[in-house]
């Protein structure tokens, strides 16, 4: 089985990273000593692990190695001038910040499903994993803003309600107002219908029409 390539950034598991820490420590320290052994160097090598215990080892002294290597860089920057020390600085920082972005641009990719041949199925997983609690806070998220958009929307229901109410007794007081208004429009009717205005229509001589009033009356 080939082994794929090692991708350098940060491993997510606890217990992959420990073991692969525990690996890696004790290869560096052979080579390390095997450095010392076999090319007569002088080695010194410190090494943290994540929980701040301390590994060491050294062909000497680690203190002589540290003194003697403070000596050496110190007489190396009072060589160099000012505008280099700055020049080299800020390469390193570019260089750093460069790797950093090509691992996030790796990483993104990956987010949006591309570039996943060469993952692992440790990578996979882990990456599965980041898309799930991703996906858990969207759709808490999401949720939160239904319950919101619903509060809103009962508020505003009320406030319609109350409105609407308002309305309804404005409503109810205007016929009142108008039954009124009718009251004095059929007394006119009935008024008129007294009068003695005569609207009846009488053909013939007017001789013919007084016999007539005088018969009725």
């Amino acid at each position: 089985m080939v082994r794929g390539k090692t991708q350098m950034r940060r491993i997510e598991n606890a217990t992959s990273r420990q073991v692969t820490f525990s690996k890696r420590r004790n290869g560096l320290l052979k080579k390390a000593f095997e450095l010392s052994v076999l090319c007569d160097a002088e080695v010194a090598l410190i090494i943290f692990s994540p929980r701040g215990k301390l590994y060491e080892f050294s062909s000497s002294s680690s203190r002589e190695t540290i003194e003697r290597y403070q000596r050496h860089t110190k007489d190396n920057h009072a060589e160099i001038p000012p505008d280099e020390q700055n020049m080299q600085q800020l390469k390193h920082e570019t260089a750093t910040m460069r790797k950093k972005i090509e691992l996030l641009e790796i990483s993104k990719r990956r987010l949006l499903g591309e570039g996943l041949g060469s993952c692992t199925i440790q990578e996979l997983q882990q990456l599965e994993q980041q898309l799930e609690r991703s996906v858990g806070i969207i759709r808490e998220r999401k949720m939160q803003v239904f319950m919101q958009n619903i509060q809103e929307l009962k508020e505003k229901g009320k406030a319609l309600a109350a409105e609407n109410a308002m309305l309804s007794e404005k409503i109810g007081l205007e016929p009142q107002q108008g039954s009124n208004e009718e009251k004095a429009i059929v007394a006119c009717t009935e008024n008129s219908e007294v009068s003695d205005v005569e609207t009846e229509l009488f053909i013939g001589p007017p001789e013919t029409r007084n016999k007539r009033n005088s018969l009725q009356k």
